[in-house]
């Protein structure tokens, strides 16, 4: 732990947390006394701590550090680990879409594009994505889930096994119950179990399987009033820093399906009815 504490105060500049780098600063980096005024310890703890002569730090003591050399996820990880304390639980859901993820999805302007997280909200999206599925922008937040809009909507419960609603709905709640394993304490993943048990007979029962799984590719058939049925293929690429899943729908190459696409492209921004 003492290397990497060094190595990581060599990294971080004066500027990086506000302070003046001021004169006589031989060496890159934190000075020792400007880390432990930032993680708010004397100085002498931290010095012992670099050196290896510390007693085992604390789970604060440790989260102050991280906070001070501006460490990243992994590197807090790696931290805790070599402290011998194993990380906490995030505290849930990353909400925010790396940049370029977001430039990612705006230059798709001819394949419907999604982020979602690890419940299962839609966090970005772009146009081609509403003008497929639904206006995103026209709904409340919570209403951006498609699990919601499966397992509450009229008919749900109806499914035959055959459906194809029936698949995503056993993969996504096998999905769901992953995502609570890695934020078991987080209000929004236990809300929308709580809503979703109480609310749906459907989802009681596969909740029931205890199945664990992450939703990965598959196909899927939908009818869009304008261009009709089209059936496209689910490509999904996970996000692992954020913990967020990129769905993109694509048709085969000169299928009636790609060619609904490409009209779509052209017509369908302006029908944004949800579906």
């Amino acid at each position: 732990m003492a290397e990497f504490l060094r190595s990581r105060r060599a990294r971080v500049q004066p500027a990086d947390v506000g302070l003046e780098a001021g004169v006589r600063r031989r060496t890159p980096g934190l000075r020792r006394e400007e880390v432990a005024r930032l993680a708010g310890m004397s100085v002498d703890y931290y010095i012992r701590l670099e050196q290896g002569r510390g007693p085992r730090p604390s789970r604060q003591i440790l989260g102050a550090m991280a906070r001070a050399l501006r460490l990243t996820d992994d590197e807090r990880a790696h931290l805790f680990n070599l402290a011998g304390e194993p990380p906490a639980p995030p505290p849930g859901p990353p909400q925010e879409v790396p940049a370029g993820i977001l430039h990612l999805l705006q230059r798709l302007d001819d394949t419907p594009a999604y982020v979602l997280d690890a419940k299962y909200d839609v966090l970005a999206w772009n146009a081609m994505a509403a003008a497929l599925i639904t206006d995103f922008s026209a709904l409340e937040p919570r209403d951006r889930n498609p699990m919601r809009s499966l397992f509450l909507r009229p008919g749900s419960q109806h499914m035959t096994d055959e459906d194809e609603n029936q698949q995503f709905a056993r993969l996504s709640v096998a999905d769901l119950r992953a995502a609570l394993g890695r934020y078991p304490d987080d209000p929004g993943v236990n809300g929308l179990i709580a809503e979703l048990t109480e609310g749906s007979e459907l989802f009681r029962r596969l909740w029931a399987r205890h199945q664990v799984a992450v939703r990965r590719s598959g196909t899927k058939k939908l009818t869009h009033p304008v261009v009709g049925e089209i059936e496209v293929h689910c490509d999904v690429l996970v996000v692992p820093e954020r913990d967020q899943k990129v769905v993109l729908y694509t048709a085969a190459p000169g299928s009636r399906s790609h060619e609904a696409l490409k009209l779509l492209r052209v017509v369908g921004t302006q029908d944004l009815t949800p579906r």
